[in-house]
């Protein structure tokens, strides 16, 4: 009879067992509505008069540039041979291409900051901007090539008739009107890196 009793007891257990792990956990489900994503789209019209500003405003700039330069830039110690050659003295040689790397290395600065403060113009993130920043940067780095040699010609100006063995100093010069580039391609660089780390499709310029 024990044996009997203790058989009903087991299987009562293990029947309330199969019960229990046989009946799931019922977690009640409610409707979720995802809204489909839109992408932003381009705006176009409403920038293009902040475009011009910012055009013109960083082709100013290039004033400031050019005169920076136009102090910064070595001039180039030469001597007159004859009536018609001059050379550069020992260790002269090499400052044209100073005068070079020193309007390259301030057209890359400008560049990063024209990039840096038009992306802080929130409300007008976008390619119209970048294309006007990239045009002032174009126009401002001319700007400052033409406004920069001038400065220098006035301050380091030529004897009218040197004699021969006279030493004078030569205004500063950019023998290569390529860097001009300098300046809009770190301009579209950078504002490039800053637009890929955003996080949001239209820049973040409609949020908070």
């Amino acid at each position: 009879m024990a044996d009997r009793s203790t058989d009903s007891i087991d299987s009562t257990d293990s029947t309330a067992g199969a019960q229990v792990t046989a009946t799931p956990a019922q977690h009640p489900s409610y409707p979720m509505y995802v809204p489909p994503h839109v992408p932003a789209r381009v705006v176009i019209k409403p920038d293009l008069l902040p475009a011009v500003s910012v055009l013109s405003t960083v082709a100013i700039f290039g004033i400031a540039i050019g005169w920076l330069w136009s102090r910064l830039a070595p001039p180039q110690m030469v001597r007159q041979v004859s009536q018609t050659q001059r050379f550069p003295l020992t260790s002269e040689d090499y400052h044209p291409f100073d005068d070079l790397a020193v309007f390259g290395v301030l057209a890359l600065g400008a560049g990063i900051v024209t990039a840096v403060a038009v992306w802080f113009l929130r409300e007008r993130r976008g390619p119209v901007i970048l294309v006007a920043a990239v045009l002032g940067g174009l126009v401002a780095a001319w700007l400052a090539m033409q406004i920069g040699v001038s400065f220098g010609q006035s301050r380091f100006p030529v004897p009218g008739a040197p004699k021969v063995g006279d030493v004078f100093a030569l205004a500063p010069k950019i023998d290569s009107a390529w860097v001009v580039v300098a300046w809009p391609f770190t301009t579209a660089l950078v504002y490039g890196a800053l637009a890929a780390w955003s996080n949001s499709d239209d820049l973040g310029r409609r949020l908070g």
